[in-house]
């Protein structure tokens, strides 16, 4: 396809020419990147990045779109993790009238009827980019060790607990960091048998293939941390965390179930902070609870720092009379869906 000039809004899916669009915003996470949208999308997906310019404004908007079955309509959705709208030289104050007429009128071209982004709470000024446009929710809060202070200064924000724990398994345990593919098997592994733990849905099951991928890239940097006994040199547990600019994405792991009580994933998480500190990163995203909720997750993850940040979703219907003549077709009364989720019409796996 190439990209797409529509009026001042560009439609880009290379891969050279999505990396230099990143490159000249400056500021952006792993989850806008080209790769990682590759990775992520579905064989009938495609990955765009939509390119605004106004002046010497820039907006740039990643997204997987979707055919909808059975129709001649698609939707629109952002990869697993923290998107949403990047921007460069406007501030809180920006007039988004002229871009927002500008994405409506792609969304109609395309016959897109509705899109939902999870946005990144360490870009600046999303909220301005869509003020006006659908919806922008707030779901909860993610854990952020900020890396900025002194390191013995970050430590004392953790709980008594998690400092017990972190020290009894510093007697026990090395780290090791590797991204070598030899190592990837430890890792998948370790990553499968804790999906299997939660019961997780089947698309979490990334193949090896995935992963082998997922760290060649150059589109970020990736650390695979491994939690090593000393006395067996037995790998216990894992972490894939992923570093762009600043900041640093706690991003997947896996704990063999026997070594559960003694809390490894904490001993990887200080280590990493560690890490990031010395290579002068400010953000370290431990990410929240299960479904955003306040939960044993989130209270683990918030022992070790109380900055938390705002997580926000957005949604936007563009068809609304076919949007609702969707959901009257996929989800019929009784059906046990949950009317939060979005787009609706996709609660039963459409």
């Amino acid at each position: 396809m190439g990209s797409k000039l529509i009026a001042n809004l560009k439609v880009i899916d290379k891969k050279s020419e999505w990396h230099n669009t990143l490159d000249d915003i400056g500021y952006y996470d792993f989850y806008h990147t080209y790769d990682y949208h590759y990775l992520s999308k579905l064989h009938d997906e495609k990955a765009i990045l939509l390119k605004y310019t106004e002046g010497n404004k820039i907006i740039c908007f990643p997204f997987l779109i979707r055919k909808i079955n059975d129709t001649e309509y698609f939707d629109a959705t952002s990869v697993y993790g923290y998107a949403g709208p990047l921007q460069k030289n406007l501030d809180k104050n920006f007039d988004n009238s002229l871009f927002s007429k500008a994405l409506n009128n792609y969304f109609v071209q395309e016959k897109i009827i509705s899109v939902f982004s999870r946005l990144n709470p360490f870009i600046h000024n999303q909220d301005p980019v869509l003020k006006n446009i659908g919806k922008t929710q707030e779901l909860g809060y993610v854990v952020n060790i900020d890396l900025t202070p002194p390191l013995e200064e970050q430590r004392a924000s953790y709980s008594k607990i998690t400092k017990r724990y972190i020290n009894k398994c510093r007697k026990q345990c090395h780290v090791v960091r590797s991204n070598c593919p030899s190592n990837i098997d430890s890792f998948v592994n370790l990553y499968y048998e804790n999906m299997d733990r939660v019961n997780a849905k089947e698309n979490y099951y990334f193949s090896k293939d995935y992963f082998l991928k997922f760290i060649n890239s150059n589109d970020y940097e990736t650390d695979i941390l491994f939690a090593v006994l000393k006395n067996t040199n037995e790998i216990i547990s894992s972490a894939l965390m992923v570093k762009t600019n600043d900041v640093v994405q706690y991003h997947l792991s896996g704990t063999k179930a026997e070594f559960l009580d003694l809390s490894p994933i904490r001993l990887l998480i200080d280590e990493m902070r560690i890490i990031a500190k010395n290579e002068n990163k400010s953000f370290f995203n431990l990410g929240g609870g299960l479904g955003n909720s306040d939960d044993g997750l989130f209270r683990f993850k918030s022992s070790f720092s109380k900055d938390f940040k705002p997580f926000k979703i957005w949604k936007h219907i563009i068809n609304q009379k076919v949007y609702d003549s969707l959901v009257d077709e996929y989800v019929p009364p009784g059906c046990g869906c949950d009317f939060d989720f979005f787009p609706l019409y996709r609660c039963n796996g459409l």
